[in-house]
């Protein structure tokens, strides 16, 4: 006998599932991401802080609905790769827009950065973990190197502008260069926690560290970038020059070649973001052409602003009111301290003897801004699965803290402070934007002046006695 059909729907309304929602949430923050990025400039906001904002409303329709979302422990390797991919895209393009030769005393000011303002941060921060939080020795490092870089995601609205753009902003290239190097150079310190957390942790591990984790994880990882963006730039030189590549595919370069200098690297078990950063500096000495690299970076940036959307919303939807009361009052209290007392101070004190300017110092002081490869280092340090699941929890949602008020302190008061401490005018345009748009006039300008020379030479063809047929005109009937 057989049997009846199975039918692919019942009568009636039925109503499916609300995963279909993720996709309508999607559409609505690039519409508010298009909005955002289009009326910053000049703005008491930056559109980091929209789209944290739009995160927290996700995180409440989501719990309201009882969706099952991510969970900052759970799905930490997710979460890692998520922002992984962000960083990279990011690091190439601050290295690309980097075109003030290498040297210690033109880049004097990332020097004392890198070599006083980042350890004594991951040191203030990890001993505060370590007696105020109750956090391990071992929890307590990762969780200083965590916190100690400055984004280079969320920071790329202060830092230099596009490649041929004047470089005469002192403390813009200090933030620019330092977010570019420190999150590289911040992994051998959480791989020094957690090194210190695992199993195999003995009396002799310290050499080890110091010539794996430190010397060839860094060392290998410039060279890396170096020796490959030199080769992606001179190879798409020549590409373009012969014809074999059109200028339309500038900017797919930029994701191209971070994607190929990260895996390399990746593959030779050095560190990928410190290549990443190199490959774009690299890149853009070998090729040459600054109107070529304005592209190239036009699309690792369009790339970077893609990423810091996804992740900013990715982590204002990861809020809860039960993980923001995870760190206890220490834990909010190290935040303060880190944005308000850590950062400033220790800058202050690395700029000691410096020519730059009192207010300038001030400057780069408050704008460490915490972000995206926080998160990342935090996920990764929990995926990890060396420290205990309670002491990652902490570590996760202190970092999830710091990102969030980090984005909303500095996106609050980057238009201000730069007016006051900087002398810069928040309402003059963006020059980068201004070519497009000027680009963009001018070519509705050239083919409204060919559509009308063909709509005039269409009408005077009859007007000659010309026959179409006997002059042969295409399409003639």
């Amino acid at each position: 006998m057989p049997t009846a059909p199975t039918i692919a729907s019942s009568p009636g309304f039925h109503p499916g599932s609300l995963d279909p929602l993720l996709f309508v949430l999607g559409g609505v923050a690039l519409l508010v991401a298009m909005l955002a990025l289009s009326n910053q400039r000049g703005k008491l906001y930056s559109a980091s802080v929209v789209y944290l904002l739009l995160g927290v409303a996700t995180a409440v329709i989501v719990t309201a609905l009882d969706v099952r979302w991510l969970d900052p422990l759970r799905d930490a390797l997710v979460i890692e790769h998520a922002s992984e991919v962000a960083v990279i895209i990011a690091l190439f393009g601050t290295g690309l827009a980097l075109e003030r030769p290498l040297g210690w005393r033109n880049w004097a000011s990332t020097w004392r950065l890198l070599g006083l303002v980042m350890p004594l941060t991951i040191a203030a921060v990890a001993a505060w973990a370590n007696t105020a939080m109750g956090l391990s020795i071992a929890a307590a490092i990762v969780l200083g190197a965590t916190l100690a870089p400055t984004d280079p995601v969320l920071a790329g609205d202060l830092g230099v502008g596009p490649p041929g753009e004047p470089d005469r902003s002192e403390p813009r290239f200090a933030l620019t260069s330092e977010a570019g190097l420190n999150d590289g150079l911040a992994f051998p310190f959480v791989m020094l926690g957690l090194l210190i957390a695992g199993p195999a942790t003995s009396k002799g591990w310290a050499l080890p560290w110091v010539l794996g984790d430190v010397v060839y994880g860094v060392a290998v990882g410039i060279a890396v970038g170096v020796v490959v963006g030199i080769i992606l730039g001179r190879l798409y030189r020549s590409w373009r020059s012969s014809g074999h590549v059109r200028t339309t595919f500038d900017a797919w370069i930029a994701l191209a070649a971070v994607l190929a200098v990260y895996g390399v690297t990746e593959i030779l078990d050095a560190y990928g973001f410190l290549a990443a950063f190199a490959a774009g500096i690299a890149f853009n000495q070998a090729e040459e052409d600054d109107e070529a690299d304005r592209r190239v970076h036009r699309g690792a940036i369009l790339a970077e602003k893609f990423g810091e959307l996804a992740l900013v919303l990715l982590l204002g939807s990861l809020l809860s009111v039960d993980g923001l009361g995870l760190p206890s009052t220490a834990g909010w209290l190290l935040v303060a301290l880190l944005l308000l007392v850590i950062r400033p101070a220790a800058t202050l004190l690395a700029f000691i003897g410096s020519a730059l300017p009192f207010r300038e110092r001030l400057f780069i002081g408050w704008f460490g801004v915490r972000g995206i490869g926080s998160l990342y280092y935090a996920s990764f340090a929990a995926a990890s699965g060396l420290l205990p699941d309670a002491e990652s929890r902490v570590v996760l949602w202190t970092v999830l803290i710091a990102a969030s008020v980090s984005i909303i302190a500095h996106g609050l008061t980057a238009e201000p402070l730069q007016r006051l401490l900087l002398g810069d005018d928040p309402t003059e345009g963006d020059p980068e934007a201004e070519r497009e748009e000027e680009a963009a006039v001018e070519g509705d300008g050239e083919d409204a002046t060919d559509g009308g020379a063909s709509a005039k030479n269409d009408d005077a063809g009859p007007a000659e006695g010309g026959d179409a047929e006997a002059t042969g005109a295409p399409g003639a009937a």
